[in-house]
C-alpha cells in the first residue's frame, strides 16, 4: 500500500509517518520501481503500535525502547514493566501539577466579580507581575 493509505488505515498523517521513518520508529518500506514507498502489513502493525503509545503520551525514546525489546521476544519482560512503572509515576507528578495548577487558577479567578470593569479586574491585576515580584 502506498503512504496515503497506510495515513487512512490509521488515522496517521502523512507527515506523522514519514517522521516516524526518520526516526527509525517505523521500519523503512520497499520502494516500487517507481521509487514509491511502498507499505506492507509489518508497517501497518509498527504504525498502530506507535500510535497506542503515542495515545497513552508514551515518548518517543521510549517507544524505541519498548520497540527494541518487542524485537527480542525471548527476552524477560521486566524491562517493559519498569519503563510502564516509570511512566505511571510521571503521570502522578503531572497529575499533582495540573491540580496545583487549577488551585492556582481558581485562586486568581475568584478576585474578580462580574460587574467590575477591566480597570478593576482583580484577574489581570493578580496576573500583572511588578517588578519587586520577580
Amino acid at each position: 500500500m502506498k503512504i496515503g493509505e497506510l495515513a487512512n488505515l490509521t488515522g496517521c498523517s502523512v507527515q506523522s509517518i514519514r517522521f516516524y521513518e526518520k526516526e527509525k520508529l517505523l521500519s523503512a518500506p520497499r520502494r516500487s520501481d517507481g521509487n514509491y514507498r511502498v507499505y506492507d502489513l509489518n508497517n501497518l502493525e509498527q504504525l498502530t503500535f506507535i500510535k497506542h503509545c503515542r495515545s497513552l503520551d508514551i515518548a518517543l525514546t521510549e517507544i524505541k525502547q519498548l520497540l527494541d525489546l518487542q524485537r527480542s521476544p525471548t527476552t524477560q519482560c521486566g524491562a517493559v514493566i519498569d519503563l510502564v512503572e516509570d511512566h505511571i509515576k510521571q503521570v502522578n507528578l503531572r497529575i499533582i501539577e495540573l491540580k496545583k495548577l487549577k488551585a492556582s487558577l481558581a485562586r486568581v479567578h475568584s478576585t474578580c466579580r462580574t460587574n467590575q470593569t477591566v480597570k478593576d479586574c482583580g484577574i489581570l491585576q493578580n496576573l500583572l507581575v511588578k517588578p519587586s515580584d520577580q
